[in-house]
């Protein structure tokens, strides 16, 4: 896979949040998926993703998901695997109908209201019932982390104020309908970058020491795979 097309379906923070992708890749068998739905798409990186695999894919959007995404798949030409519709995650339209569903980076945006935990559970909840038995979920979302991402967030981060980061063990509250889940962690150093170039070189010094000296509970990625 080339620099340029993960660049394209991870979009920011990239050596870090391509580990999610790495762990999806290695933990799925992919013969047995045909249909698939992105969550909060916005450019529409994993539809592109999973239309390279020759997998059908609905990509979506709260709104104008055509709009935000097309671009990137036209790019890619893979525009005849995927299909474009404007979901509410927290009110997803289909029962029993994907065997595969991802989101990446889109549950604290829907905390920030003033029902938080309780959307935030609807979305899994609502994914768990769009799945077919047996179907997957792959998701990678950011975590409260460390007391010293709190307060650099708070401080330096203009939407923290109203992103509801999601603690660990929470997601183990979020998962539970599910027959089974794995969480992985990554990320200490790489989001206080403020280019690319550097949180790739901070994000180096994650996987090669941060990452196995510190707690899962510090890291500011939690992502995995859950089985309805």
């Amino acid at each position: 896979m080339s620099n340029e097309l993960i660049h394209d379906i991870i979009q920011w923070d990239i050596r870090n949040w391509y580990t999610a992708l790495k762990y999806w890749d290695n933990a799925v068998t992919w013969d047995n998926i045909q249909t698939c739905l992105e969550l909060g798409g916005r450019e529409g990186g994993l539809s592109l993703w999973l239309a390279l695999k020759g997998k059908n894919v609905i990509c979506s959007d709260l709104r104008e998901a055509k709009m935000q995404a097309q671009p990137l798949h036209t790019k890619y030409n893979v525009t005849s695997y995927i299909q474009y519709q404007n979901i509410d995650a927290t009110l997803i339209p289909y029962e029993n109908y994907f065997d595969l569903i991802a989101f990446k980076s889109i549950i604290g945006g829907i905390g920030r209201s003033s029902d938080h935990q309780k959307l935030q559970q609807q979305v899994f909840t609502q994914i768990h019932k769009a799945l077919k038995p047996g179907g997957k979920l792959i998701f990678a979302e950011n975590a409260m982390a460390s007391p010293i991402h709190q307060f650099l967030r708070n401080q330096f981060i203009p939407w923290s104020t109203y992103w509801r980061y999601i603690r660990l063990e929470e997601c183990h509250e979020f998962l539970a309908s599910f027959s089974s889940f794995q969480l992985q962690t990554t990320g200490i150093l790489g989001t206080f970058g403020r280019t690319e170039t550097q949180k790739h070189f901070l994000s180096t010094l994650d996987n090669w020491l941060l990452n196995k000296i510190t707690p899962d509970s510090w890291k500011y990625i939690v992502y995995g795979v859950a089985q309805k």
